[in-house]
Order: C-alpha cells, then sequence, then structure tokens
C-alpha cells in the first residue's frame, strides 16, 4: 500500500491557478469517483491489475489536495521507486485533465509527497501549521468536511479512513497542548486592517458582505465590532442573508440586486462558491461613475474568484485578493515559533506510529496465508486420527502420531529452504529460524 499527495497550495501557486484547480464542494464526490477510475486506468497501461485505490480531495480557497493510497508495486505490497514516481505523474496528470489545463502549465506548482510526507502533511494541514493564517481553526472542518464527502462518495478503505481519523486526533492534540492558535490574525482582521488603511473609521462606512458562508460570517463580526453605518448581506437565497443580516442589524439584499446596489457600499466583501465571478468591471465601473469617483474597498477572498481581476486596475478601487492579505496575517508569527516547535515534535511522533501501521498492514496478507495454510495442515492430521480412532487403534498411539505428524509438517518447508539455500542466504536462514520457533513455554 503507498500514500500519496498531491496538490498546490498560497505557497506554490498564485490565486489565478488556484481558482482554475478548485472544486466546486458539489464537484468533490463526482471528482473522487472520478480519480480512483483514473488510477485504474494508469494501472492498465501499466500491466498492474487487482490494485484497490481510495482517494479524497480537500479543495478551499488557499489549496487544492488529492490524496490517494493504493497497491502500486511488487508482489511484496513494497512500491519500487519507479511505481512511485508513475503513480505521482498519474495523480498530477489527473488534476490537469480534469480541469483541463496543460499539464505542462501546471505541474511546476504542484508538490508530489509520497508515503510518510503525505502523512506528515495532511497532518500540518489538518494543525494549522500549512496555513497562510498560521494555527487558524477553519481548516480542520474543512478538512473534516473533504473526507465525508470522500466516504459518502466510496473513496476511503481501511488506510486514507485510517490517517485521516489520526490527522483529526493529532490536530486535536496540538490545538490543545500547545500555543499554535493564540493570538491568529485571522483573514477577516485582516480585512478589517486593510480597510482602515484606506478609510480613517469604518464607523463612517456602508459595508456590503457578498455571500452567507463561514467566512463572511467571521468578517461580519470582525466589521460590525466597528459599527459601521450600514450592514447589507447579500446572498443568492435571501432566507439564508437575512438570518446572518439579522445577527448584526444589518439588512439582505437578493445577489441579482447587485448591479442596481453595488454603488451604494464603500466596503465590499465577497466569499461565494460561485464558478464564475459575480462582479464584473463594467458592473464596478458604473458604480464608480455613480459614486463620483469616490473610494471603494473590495476584498475577494473566494477560489474561484468573485471579482474579474481587471477591477484592480481602476484608480478609485482598492481590490485585494485572498492572497494579497498573506503578508497582513503573519503578524505576530514570530511570537508562535515556540508553539510551532512543539506542534513538530507532535506530529513527528504521530508520523512515525501511523507510519509502522502501515508498515505492519504489508504482512497481513502472508500472516493470513500462514494460517490458511496451518488450518490445513491441522484438519488434515485431525482427519487422519479420527479415522484410526473410529478404527479401533490406541488413543495414545493416535495422539503421538497426530503430534509428530504435525511437527513434520511445519518444519517440513524451513527445513526444505535450509537445505536449498547456499552460502550468505542459508547463513541468513539459520540466523532467522530459531527466532521463528523458539519455544514460548
Amino acid at each position: 500500500m503507498h500514500l500519496i499527495a498531491v496538490g498546490l497550495n498560497h505557497t506554490t501557486a498564485p490565486v489565478s491557478l488556484r481558482e482554475k484547480v478548485a472544486f466546486a464542494p458539489d464537484q468533490i464526490g463526482q471528482a473522487v469517483a472520478a480519480a480512483r477510475a483514473w488510477f485504474g486506468r494508469a494501472d492498465d497501461v501499466r500491466g498492474q491489475t487487482g490494485g484497490s485505490h481510495e482517494a479524497a480531495i480537500l479543495s478551499t480557497c488557499n489549496r487544492t489536495e488529492l490524496y490517494a493510497a493504493g497497491n502500486l508495486g511488487n508482489s511484496a505490497g513494497r512500491s519500487t521507486d519507479g511505481h512511485v514516481t508513475a503513480a505521482i505523474d498519474a495523480t498530477a496528470h489527473f488534476l490537469a485533465d480534469y480541469h483541463r489545463l496543460p499539464y505542462a502549465d501546471l505541474r511546476p506548482y504542484l508538490y508530489t509527497l509520497p508515503q510518510d510526507h503525505a502523512v506528515r502533511h495532511a497532518f500540518r494541514v489538518a494543525s494549522g501549521l500549512d496555513s497562510m493564517v498560521l494555527g487558524e481553526p477553519q481548516i480542520l472542518g474543512q478538512m473534516k468536511d473533504a473526507v465525508r464527502q470522500a466516504e459518502a462518495a466510496g473513496g476511503l478503505g481501511t488506510c486514507l479512513h485510517q490517517m485521516f481519523q489520526r490527522t483529526f486526533a493529532v490536530a486535536k492534540e496540538v490545538r490543545s497542548t500547545t500555543e499554535i492558535g493564540a493570538h491568529s490574525v485571522s483573514m477577516a482582521a485582516a480585512a478589517v486592517r486593510l480597510s482602515q488603511r484606506i478609510f480613517d473609521s469604518i464607523a463612517g462606512q456602508h459595508v456590503l458582505f457578498i455571500g452567507a458562508g463561514e467566512m463572511i460570517e467571521l468578517c461580519a463580526t470582525h466589521f460590525a465590532a466597528h459599527k459601521p453605518k450600514s450592514l447589507t448581506v447579500a446572498n443568492r437565497t435571501l432566507e439564508r442573508g437575512e438570518a446572518l443580516a439579522h445577527r448584526f442589524n444589518g439588512r439582505a439584499i437578493r445577489l441579482a440586486a447587485l448591479p442596481e446596489q453595488l454603488a451604494n457600499y464603500d466596503i465590499v466583501i465577497s466569499c461565494t462558491a460561485s464558478t464564475l465571478p459575480i462582479i464584473g468591471l463594467g458592473m464596478v465601473e458604473r458604480a464608480i461613475k455613480s459614486r463620483r469617483h469616490k473610494p471603494m474597498f473590495m476584498v475577494d477572498l473566494a477560489v474561484p474568484r468573485d471579482i474579474e481581476s481587471e477591477v484592480a486596475r481602476m484608480d478609485d478601487v482598492f481590490l485585494y485578493t485572498v492572497d494579497d492579505l498573506g503578508g497582513v496575517v503573519q503578524t505576530g508569527v514570530e511570537s508562535r515559533q515556540a508553539a510551532v516547535a512543539q506542534a513538530e515534535a507532535i506530529i513527528e511522533t504521530r508520523v512515525q506510529s501511523f507510519m509502522h501501521w502501515v508498515d505492519s498492514r504489508t504482512v497481513v496478507p502472508l500472516i493470513q496465508d500462514l494460517h490458511e495454510s496451518g488450518e490445513a495442515m491441522r484438519l488434515a492430521e485431525l482427519d487422519r486420527a479420527r479415522r484410526l480412532l473410529a478404527r479401533g487403534d490406541d488413543v495414545d498411539a493416535v495422539l503421538e502420531a497426530l503430534s509428530k505428524g504435525l511437527t513434520a509438517k511445519f518444519l517440513h518447508g524451513p527445513q526444505q529452504a535450509l537445505h536449498n539455500a547456499q552460502g550468505d542466504e542459508r547463513a541468513r536462514l539459520a540466523a532467522l529460524l530459531p527466532q521463528l520457533f523458539r519455544s514460548r513455554r
């Protein structure tokens, strides 16, 4: 069984590429099934059969990652370097093919992590060590959602299921025993800081939130604390928008009303799951003209982006993407380095424990074969003993024959192997056999 993680994130790829390989929430199940089928076809090309393939996809504004596990190697259950390279290559090709991107354009931005590197990465991601906001808690919930979707799509087998369960346990341990999440600067807080560079006071501004998800809720909480002049939530489902706006004494509008309403707002924060931009250049140009070129501050936290990138070129618009906020959220990282070191130590210990479990799984088929072979020998000798007893033979003689027959059968294989071996192989067997047949009195 081999584990692989392939993906890109905010440190390896710009948002302009990340949005092209992001998976919409309603695509995940279909994509997991497609990934498993892709790996099966890759095995056919390599002349391998009978492989079991597991897959899970994590897609957020900061990362898209594909975790995979499968029997990629030789009869001993261990993959050669060639098999590992081929498996990683197949995984990277899947991401490019699924999103219809040239492989050569995507490959330089991907990280490819086999075996313990994949496990360590999953543990670090869930613990908030690989996030743009160090220690942020949202990623753990996003990973749990990804695992639930993969399981519903049939993508989880024994290996990935065990890895993710341990991932969640490690994240809980890191957060409960270290200060990794203390004083972290969230994306929402960063948006407030940036807006204060444009406007002297948020209290005098009209703020619009587009979407009604968790990130918008966090942003609304931070901006509401500064008591803006008005707070509005625009959402495709008006009822959901009203429920969120009511919490902050705001109002809600339908998403379709944006073209007519946009000019009324000084600060616009957007984060939806739309696969296409919601706010285009023309809409913003008309809004700025209507505002008589009064500045507008906009933050696009969505991936794929909600606001067309061309908007950033306008003189009276200050547009920031999720990547632009990266520098702001790094404040205070130095003070948390001790917590990071402690978290990394916990993760390293848990990685070694999991890899030991993975290694132990490789001998399970061999142990099963030994049990089946031993059971066949036992039943054969037991059947022979019963026939002798039914014939009226002496019980002690039958038991003696039974014990000798079992012993002879169990020792036949090792004796033949030792007899046929030569040189170093015989020396290794001679050293190993006493350990295998040591008395357990």
